[in-house]
């Protein structure tokens, strides 16, 4: 199944100059990926990059019926503080997700890098946007280059 299954990692804040731009690519490299034999793509449901990513899959699933939205989820309360029409959105997507796992039933230090993981280790392609040298989306790259994903980032 890992040779079938893409995963997705982001920055929360995109350009919105930038937003069309990572969107038609983002499309693009879903497309191409599916076309290479994926099925399955997980994402992990921040803002941001994560709901991009999760809306394109549920966008493709209309002229790709096969594909399946695997949310991989850090906490029950990963909405916590967030704006109101962010969680409604957040709420549509998971409700039209294929299935939906979460790494941990509460919040704690330490559980977006469990999930971060857990996007990496069950898949073989990491579709990124990532445009700096730090932070949990550049952490969470390495983590995939280290172990052998395809890495493609719609920054670059």
């Amino acid at each position: 199944m890992k040779d079938k299954t893409a995963c997705f990692t982001g920055h929360r804040d995109i350009p919105p100059l930038k937003r069309p731009g990572i969107k038609h690519r983002l499309e693009r490299e879903i497309e191409r990926s599916i076309q290479a034999g994926y099925v399955y793509f997980g994402a992990g449901g921040a803002l941001g990059f994560d709901t991009l990513a999760a809306q394109t899959v549920l966008k493709l699933k209309e002229r790709y019926p096969d594909i399946k939205l695997i949310l991989v989820l850090p906490c029950k309360s990963q909405t916590s503080g967030w704006k109101q029409t962010d969680i409604d959105e957040y709420e549509r997507i998971k409700a039209a997700a294929d299935k939906v796992v979460y790494t941990s039933e509460v919040y704690y230090r330490g559980c977006m890098h469990k999930r971060n993981r857990h996007l990496m280790d069950n898949s073989s392609l990491c579709i990124c946007y990532l445009m700096e040298d730090r932070g949990g989306t550049y952490y969470t790259v390495n983590y995939a280059r280290e172990n052998g994903l395809q890495i493609i980032n719609l920054a670059e």
